[in-house]
């Protein structure tokens, strides 16, 4: 999945884990640019006594690199604090939750914003609440609104959201890790030939379920280095994201049943930029450093972008569809390509119209070219679909960033650096079958985006098999 449970060492630290990033330019604002990071995956709606929240000891950053040197020239820093209104309850909530400070809500939390630029920090917010977890009908009788409360508009520009979401990735996990099963290409043939022998209809192996995201909505002045040049092919315009959680270097236990103690300095425990990267990118035995590192060190794992063990597998999980992949695999030519997708950006040229490019310092960062306006009818495909304004530049939310790296893995993008090079018919095919469809909560037109999280009285449905 994009990146939930991704590393071995993060997978047992959810609430520090980031499962997905997207930044995009905002539809609903188009002078400035969304972006969204969730964490604490995997939740399961029906979660008390002790629902889910941010860390404490965590320190949540979404890093905004405007020069192309890999480095993060704007960092917006989130740090919350939980508060019991009755120590003597075990219950999250006593009555209905109708406000954020409802006197029936037991556990709340808070959190505080600090802008970091120039070597400068600003405290843009100090104790904002977090909406509730969305318990259930009685708990939460209208949860929009809850959202909506908790939704602020600061001062300084920014938009600011921190919160339960429903998580609104899709993807088809039992069946891509039972050795790459593609289920919905049973029907798929080439030159008359049935091609995919896997049987079934794809599950979206994330529905109803929850994440707790960090939304902002940044006005264009905030992000970019010269906010007078507009070009398209203008570097200016370029901007790579990443967002990362630290923790304490050290944790003292308490005594007794005493809280532990952090101290020491923060050291990074996660990060995100493009979708899949440490996914299927990183091998098993560097994915907790990677997870350590800063996008500068990515060269370091240039090499597994130029020759991915994903490309490789596919000819030998499916004989006799990928040929084409399989000599250049056996060429064994880098994957120039990829390189430019993932850690430099597109530069101009290869696109008509379009570029991310940011220039030569190989760095893995969500880069968005925020000169491109949104798409009033987005292709679910992205550049690959002709949508310049979705994924790989930048990550809308509905774009369907599973089935387009593993069509570029497969070497559908290949042609942009090579021209002679013909990609085989399946590549322009391969899917796990899913689309935003398959997401049962709905997308937002407006911020924060992410649907209405599922409550625990409804999800699972109570007449769904036991």
């Amino acid at each position: 999945m994009s990146s939930h449970r991704e590393a071995p060492e993060i997978a047992k630290d959810p609430v520090a884990d980031s499962s997905d990033l997207y930044a995009f330019v905002s539809p609903d604002r188009p002078d400035s640019v969304t972006v969204i990071a969730n964490y604490v995956p995997l939740q399961l709606p029906s979660g008390g006594p002790n629902f889910f929240e941010f860390g404490d000891d965590v320190r949540y950053e979404i890093n905004i690199d405007n020069d192309g040197d890999g480095q993060a020239d704007v960092t917006y820093r989130f740090e919350f604090t939980t508060e019991i209104t009755n120590p003597n309850s075990f219950l999250y909530n006593t009555g209905p939750i109708d406000s954020l400070d409802s006197p029936n809500w037991n556990r709340r939390q808070f959190y505080s914003l600090t802008r970091v630029a120039d070597g400068r920090e600003h405290r843009l917010a100090h104790k904002l609440p977090c909406p509730p977890c969305n318990v259930g009908p009685l708990s939460t009788p209208k949860y929009a609104d809850l959202a909506r409360q908790a939704t602020y508009t600061l001062s300084t520009g920014e938009r600011v959201f921190a919160g339960q979401r429903a998580d609104g990735f899709f993807v088809d996990l039992g069946a891509i890790f039972d050795l790459g099963t593609l289920r919905p290409f049973q029907q798929l043939h080439v030159a008359g030939k049935k091609i995919f022998k896997a049987e079934g209809e794809p599950v979206n192996a994330t529905d109803r379920m929850n994440v707790h995201s960090i939304a902002l909505q940044i006005p264009f002045t905030k992000v970019r280095r010269r906010a007078n040049r507009y070009g398209v092919g203008d570097r200016a315009s370029v901007i790579g994201v990443w967002t990362a959680a630290s923790r304490r270097q050290v944790r003292v236990l308490g005594d007794r049943g005493a809280a532990d103690i952090p101290a020491g300095p923060f050291t990074q425990v996660s990060r995100l930029g493009n979708p899949l990267f440490n996914e299927v990118i990183v091998p098993m035995a560097q994915k907790d450093v990677w997870n350590s590192l800063p996008p500068t060190e990515d060269k370091r794992f240039a090499k597994f972008v130029e020759r991915p063990e994903l490309a490789a597998l596919l000819p030998a999980l499916y004989p006799d569809v990928f040929p084409n992949l399989d000599r250049l695999n056996k060429a064994k030519k880098a994957r120039a390509d990829l390189v430019a997708i993932l850690l430099t950006g597109v530069p101009e040229g290869l696109i008509e119209g379009f570029t991310n490019n940011t220039g030569e310092i190989q760095a893995d960062m969500l880069r968005l070219n925020t000169a491109i306006p949104p798409n009033r009818t987005p292709d679910r495909f992205g550049v690959l679909g002709g949508d310049v304004a979705g994924f790989p530049n930048g990550r809308r939310v509905t774009d369907d960033v599973v089935s387009i790296s593993l069509r570029a893995i497969a070497g559908l993008t290949v042609p942009l650096v090579d021209r002679a090079f013909q990609p085989d018919a399946a590549a322009a095919a391969v899917t796990p079958g899913l689309s935003a469809a398959d997401v049962t909560a709905p997308f937002l037109a407006n911020f924060p985006y992410l649907g209405t999280p599922y409550d625990g009285f409804n999800n699972p449905p109570a007449d769904s098999a036991a």
